[in-house]
């Protein structure tokens, strides 16, 4: 697995330190473990703002309305 150096505040490097206490088997499974989470979190946050955008030129676009429902009428509800 490649391999990367950065450096930590000390507070970070004592919560690294740690790692078996939460139940890590060594400091990079924690390490990669809170990236992943963060890589997710910021990915949603991207999802939901760009649902929020379509959301918002959906609710400004009376011709893009009319298109959806028209393309509605028929189906089950």
């Amino acid at each position: 697995m490649p391999q990367t150096k950065f450096s930590l505040t000390e507070p970070l490097l004592d919560f690294v330190n740690q790692y078996a206490e939460y139940g890590f088997e060594d400091k990079s499974t924690l390490v990669r473990t809170a990236l992943t989470n963060l890589r997710r979190e910021l990915e949603q946050k991207r999802l939901e703002e760009s649902a929020e955008l379509y959301a918002t030129l959906y609710a400004e676009d009376s011709e893009l309305q009319a298109l959806t429902d028209a393309a509605l009428e028929g189906w089950p509800e």
